[in-house]
């Protein structure tokens, strides 16, 4: 009789696994092993852009500007033929399939936000790229729910956001929410000046490029908090080109 050991056990898709791991490291330390699911170039920032929720094909593609069409393929059959993404259809009318992580995928969440604090501190490549994503990332990496403690959404262009810090810690998600305490609407080239510090919060909302509905203190906290996710000191200060 087996002994229940509590161990959720993985089924993954073998030949998309044994291709991933095909230069694999032949360690057995738990380290080496997750390289060899996510080492590939582009594996882990896949992962990141689906942190906040699902995307499609031509979303994932917007973010990583700098990878092709048929790497970012690849990628994504790897990482669902080793079950840390999944892809999913919206119906057959719609016709449109989106990408999400698994359980054990969205388990890399911690390590991808403590990853991009350590590596921040690293010199920024010249002419890099930013992105709302990340810039967002940054913000629930560093936020303090002691402050940002409510529930509030992000209008920024056509993308909604919700913001949550009601459960001890904030959490960024796509999507809305079920009256939130205030409501922040914007593009995202204000949004990143904010952050960066080049536009003060009060110079955005007279000009009208920002607009605060709800409770405003609990908006400025939230966006007080994303100022100090950019600090010197969180090492994530540098100056970078929007994606488009």
């Amino acid at each position: 009789m087996t002994p229940k050991l509590g161990v959720n056990i993985l089924f993954v898709n073998q030949s998309c696994y044994a291709r991933s791991v095909s230069r694999s490291y032949g360690d057995h330390f738990g380290v080496a092993r997750s390289l060899d699911v996510i080492g590939e170039r582009w594996a882990l920032l896949i992962v990141r852009e689906l942190l906040l929720g699902p995307k499609r094909f031509n979303d994932l593609l917007a973010g990583l500007p700098g990878a092709s069409p048929n790497v970012i393929s690849q990628r994504l059959r790897e990482l669902i033929g080793s079950g840390v993404v999944r892809h999913r259809d919206l119906g057959p009318r719609a016709r449109v399939r989106v990408y999400e992580l698994t359980d054990w995928g969205r388990e890399l969440e911690s390590v991808v936000l403590h990853l991009g604090q350590w590596g921040s501190r690293a010199p920024l490549p010249e002419g890099a790229l930013w992105g709302l994503d990340s810039l967002l990332l940054a913000l629930q990496a560093t936020a303090d729910p002691v402050v940002m403690n409510g529930r509030y959404e992000l209008r920024v262009g056509s993308e909604l956001f919700t913001v949550d810090g009601t459960s001890g810690s904030v959490r960024v998600r796509r999507g809305t929410v079920d009256r939130p305490d205030a409501v922040l609407t914007t593009d995202a080239d204000t949004l990143h000046a904010v952050a960066l510090g080049n536009r003060p919060i009060a110079d955005t909302v007279k000009s009208g490029d920002l607009r605060i509905d709800g409770d405003p203190h609990g908006l400025t906290d939230l966006l007080h908090g994303l100022c100090c996710s950019t600090r010197p000191e969180n090492g994530n200060v540098g100056v970078a080109r929007r994606m488009d």
